[in-house]
């Protein structure tokens, strides 16, 4: 019935390329490269998936998705911008010394196979990331991007591809 992105934001909707250049901290809410956004509005119009907001970028939002900080309104407001809206978020299973030491990795994948077990309409789904999540299954539904560049056309296409093929 339905595809699922799961999106991080750091390393996928802005890069290191950003902070090198721009000289700022690509975590801190400020930075998103509406061009990483318009080719994220691209797999969606091919694939008519939903986002699932699995990065520490969740605790931005409240428990009915309105941003609770500028970062997280800046957000949605260039998300909808293309017509894009954040559809639900991953449980929280981040420990106080995760939160503190941004070692999301380290959960994500059991929140993400959390989320699939308590929605069992989904056909096929992605996760969009930059880091290595832990997890064999998760790996294989993973697109991999390359933190310094963030979100490319070929990433995109790996996704559609991933997408039709589950």
């Amino acid at each position: 019935m339905k595809k699922v992105i799961f999106l991080d934001i750091d390393g996928v909707l802005n890069s290191h390329f950003w902070n090198e250049n721009h000289q700022r901290e690509i975590s801190d809410g400020t930075l998103i490269d509406e061009s990483k956004i318009r080719l994220l509005c691209k797999l969606i119009a091919n694939t008519d998936a939903k986002i699932i907001l699995h990065s520490g970028w969740k605790y931005w939002f409240d428990s009915d998705l309105r941003p609770l900080r500028m970062e997280a309104e800046n957000l949605r407001v260039l998300l909808e911008k293309e017509g894009l809206v954040i559809s639900g978020v991953t449980p929280d299973h981040a420990t106080e010394e995760i939160k503190k030491s941004k070692k999301f990795s380290l959960v994500k994948a059991g929140e993400i196979l959390a989320w699939l077990e308590q929605h069992n309409d989904v056909d096929a789904w992605v996760v969009l990331d930059d880091l290595d999540l832990h997890n064999a299954e998760v790996a294989r539904h993973q697109v991999k991007t390359d933190q310094r560049i963030g979100l490319t056309i070929e990433d995109v296409e790996k996704a559609k591809r991933m997408l039709r093929d589950d």
